[in-house]
C-alpha cells in the first residue's frame, strides 16, 4: 500500500512539476506531452473509460465528434466552441445538434489544467478521447494517436453545414468531400465503418422508406425485410426523435459487421448504400469483411490520416484554457 501511495505521489508530482511545452514542434508526434505533461494521455483515458463504463453510447459520440471537427477547418477543436452573441458556432449547426460528450471533454480539460496548465490542447483531447472510448471495449489502444495539435479560434455554423458529409449523399459527392480533405476512396469506405456503432435518427433515412423518388415508394436498393423493420421502428417520415442502430448486427461492438450489413443492402443511410454503387468501393467493402483485424488495421491508418487534416501546430492557434471558449 505504501509503495502504491508513493508511486501515485511521484506520478502527480511529475504532472505538476513538468516544464511548460515549447510549442515549437513542426507537426504531430508520438508522446508529444511526454515531458511537458506526462500524465496527459493517462488522464484522458481514465476519465473517458470511467464515463464509457456507464454510457455505452459515448464511443460513437466521440468518433462522430472527431469526424465533424476534422472536416471543418481541420482538427482544431472548433466543434467545441460555443456560439457568441455575434456568431453561431459549429456546435449549433444541424449536423451537430445530436452530438454529446462535451461534458466529458470539459472534465478532462479541467483536470489537465490543474496538473499542466496551458499545455494540452482541446484538439488533442478530442482525438485521444475518441480512440480511448472505442478502445474501452478491448482494454487496449485500437490505434495510435499523434499529438501536438493546437486549438483554433474560429467556429462558424455555416462552415459546418457546408463541409460535413450528409447521410443523404451519393458516392461521387462523398468522394469529392473526402478528397477535399486529402482523404481517398479507401479512407471513405473504411471510415464509414465507424457506423458499426451508434444510432441514426429516423428523419435522416425516412425518405428511403416512404418517398424515395417522390411517388411514395421505398429505395429499391434497400433490403425489403429491413425496410419493413425500419418502418415499424419509425413513427413516420418526419420522426426526428426515434433512433435506430446503424449496425443491426452488433450495434454496441466496434467490429467489421457494418460491412456485412452494407453488402446485404442493410446500410441505414443513403450514404451507406452508396458504397455499393462504385466498383472500387465494393472491392474495399469486401476486403473489410475478411476479418476484424484487417478492418482494425485499415481503420487505424485512415483515422490517423483524418486526425492530421488541417492541424494547427507550432505557434499557430492557441491552447484554450476552457474548451468551449477562446482565450481572452
Amino acid at each position: 500500500m505504501k509503495a502504491c501511495l508513493l508511486l501515485a505521489f511521484l506520478f502527480l508530482y511529475s504532472c505538476f512539476q513538468a516544464p511548460a511545452a515549447s510549442h515549437e514542434a513542426a507537426g504531430l508526434s508520438h508522446n508529444f506531452y511526454g515531458k511537458s505533461c506526462p500524465c496527459a494521455e493517462d488522464t484522458v483515458r481514465s476519465i473517458t473509460w470511467a464515463h464509457v463504463s456507464k454510457n455505452s453510447a459515448l464511443p460513437a459520440k466521440f468518433l462522430r465528434m472527431q469526424f465533424h471537427d476534422c472536416f471543418v477547418r481541420g482538427c482544431d477543436a472548433s466543434i467545441l466552441l460555443n456560439s457568441t452573441a455575434n456568431s453561431k458556432a459549429e456546435k449549433d449547426a444541424a449536423p451537430n445538434l445530436s452530438l454529446s460528450g462535451f461534458d466529458v471533454i470539459d472534465e478532462v480539460k479541467s483536470k489537465l489544467e490543474e496538473t499542466c496548465p496551458g499545455v494540452v490542447s482541446c484538439a488533442d483531447i478530442i482525438a485521444l478521447a475518441a480512440r480511448d472510448a472505442v478502445s474501452f471495449q478491448y482494454k487496449k489502444p485500437m490505434w495510435d494517436v499523434l499529438t501536438g495539435r493546437r486549438d483554433g479560434r474560429v467556429s462558424l455554423l455555416s462552415e459546418a453545414n457546408a463541409n460535413i458529409p450528409s447521410p443523404l449523399s451519393n458516392f461521387s459527392t462523398l468522394l469529392q468531400n473526402f478528397s477535399s480533405k486529402g482523404l481517398g476512396l479507401e479512407d471513405l469506405v473504411v471510415l464509414s465503418g465507424a457506423h458499426t456503432i451508434g444510432v441514426g435518427h429516423c428523419n435522416l433515412f425516412s425518405k428511403r422508406l416512404y418517398n424515395f423518388t417522390g411517388k411514395g415508394d421505398a429505395d429499391p436498393s434497400l433490403d425489403p425485410t429491413y425496410a419493413a423493420f425500419l418502418r415499424k421502428q419509425c413513427k413516420g417520415p418526419s420522426d426526428n426523435a426515434t433512433v435506430v442502430a446503424m449496425d443491426p448486427l452488433t450495434p454496441l461492438f466496434f467490429d467489421n459487421r457494418y460491412f456485412a450489413s452494407v453488402q446485404q443492402h442493410r446500410g441505414l443511410f443513403q450514404s451507406d448504400a452508396a458504397l455499393l454503387t462504385d466498383a472500387e468501393s465494393q472491392r474495399v467493402v469486401k476486403e473489410m469483411l475478411k476479418g476484424p483485424h484487417k478492418f482494425f488495421a485499415h481503420f487505424a491508418h485512415s483515422i490517423k490520416k483524418m486526425g492530421s487534416v488541417g492541424v494547427l501546430t507550432g505557434n499557430a492557434g492557441e491552447i484554450r484554457k476552457k474548451c468551449y471558449v477562446v482565450n481572452s
